[in-house]
């Protein structure tokens, strides 16, 4: 057995001081309102899970044109702001931490979810060989537009005003979502990323979006207070690109020098099994990157912390693990049975599901 103790040795990371390693993933839930204001049971479901030494919250919008699924929320109206700081404050009231996902999904959409039956957006029109959940079910991604300059520049903001009201919002940090084939990974890869212009071509010009997109974030928030996930493996929403060791090493090397407070990295994906030689890359990779590292991908108590103990990461992150379990580091601590997971109430519904899974101690009301 292997001994876990490391998972709840505090960590600094950052600004911030997280009591336990035991992160909570970003975990789309798909039960916001139309407009995307958060659920007010939100709060609920957010301040059970306290206990995990940092949360990441579900991936929330920052422009109406950044929407990719039903039931997602958004941090670009004051009605957003409001109901986010009424769920900062639950999880503050309960000891602790959580930090906003800012996303944009890109090509991953919809024209159905978008303002006025806009196409989406994305470096190249170059459709995904994916679905999206809408109002109808999961449909085929809709034909995006490449953006023009002025767009990118309107994205930009939008992160900047999406940074801003989440300080508002009362969260401790953000963390910018560049994984898994969604708008930022999209201009990083050159399966979806065919411009000529300053944006395409050369790994350092793919990479300008995520840059201007980390100076307009760190332009609100200090740098101690902001991360970055990235997926280098592009396993997810039809990704791929021709050299993706030499590419993401050069974004492992930039992501140093800009010192954030992390990177968390999507080292394998559910359903899916990492090869050896996937898994040799990620190793060398992440002898690129210089500062706090959380690892994430299908770990459990005992492989997190040997990732931990052996020095490739910091922290790690779990999300199905925390959807069943809203105590999970204390069952990771007491080596305690995991409730079982209700896959179908994963992604829309009501409270079953979602704020209902038991505690291994009955929480008393107040």
């Amino acid at each position: 057995m292997t001994d876990t103790d490391i998972l709840f040795s505090p960590v600094t990371m950052g600004a911030v001081e997280l009591p336990n390693r035991v992160l909570m993933a970003p975990l789309t839930r798909n039960r916001a309102h139309p407009d995307g204001t958060p659920w007010e049971v939100a709060q609920t479901y957010y301040a059970q899970r306290a206990s995990a030494g940092m949360i990441v919250t579900e991936a929330t919008q920052v422009t109406p044109y950044g929407k990719g699924y039903v039931g997602t929320p958004g941090i670009h109206d004051p009605s957003h702001v409001a109901a986010w700081k009424e769920i900062t404050d639950a999880v503050h009231a309960e000891g602790g931490r959580i930090y906003l996902q800012l996303w944009h999904v890109g090509r991953i959409s919809h024209v159905s979810l978008l303002p006025d039956g806009a196409t989406p957006q994305a470096p190249s029109a170059i459709r995904a060989d994916q679905k999206t959940f809408t109002a109808n079910g999961f449909e085929d991604c809709s034909e995006p537009h490449a953006m023009t300059v002025e767009e990118i520049g309107e994205v930009v903001e939008a992160y900047r005003t999406g940074a801003r009201n989440a300080k508002d919002a009362g969260f401790d940090g953000v963390e910018v979502h560049a994984a898994n084939g969604y708008l930022i990974d999209q201009f990083l890869q050159d399966s979806t990323n065919r411009r000529d212009d300053a944006y395409g071509g050369s790994i350092e010009n793919r990479m300008r979006f995520l840059r201007e997109v980390l100076d307009a974030v760190t332009s609100v928030w200090e740098r101690d207070r902001v991360g970055i996930r990235l997926s280098p493996l592009g396993q997810a929403n039809d990704m791929g690109d021709s050299d993706p060791e030499g590419h993401f090493g050069a974004i492992y090397k930039m992501l140093s020098d800009e010192k954030l407070a992390y990177l968390h990295v999507v080292e394998s994906f559910y359903g899916t099994e990492t090869k050896s030689e996937e898994r040799d890359v990620l190793m060398r990779l992440r002898k690129l990157y210089d500062g706090f590292y959380i690892a994430n991908g299908s770990l459990d108590a005992e492989t997190a912390s040997r990732v931990i103990a052996s020095g490739h990461a910091q922290a790690a992150t779990f999300g199905r693990p925390f959807i069943a379990n809203p105590d999970l580091p204390e069952r990771f601590r007491t080596g305690a049975e995991l409730n079982l997971q209700d896959q179908d109430t994963f992604y829309g519904g009501d409270e079953t599901g979602y704020i209902d899974y038991p505690f291994l101690k009955a929480i008393e009301p107040v």
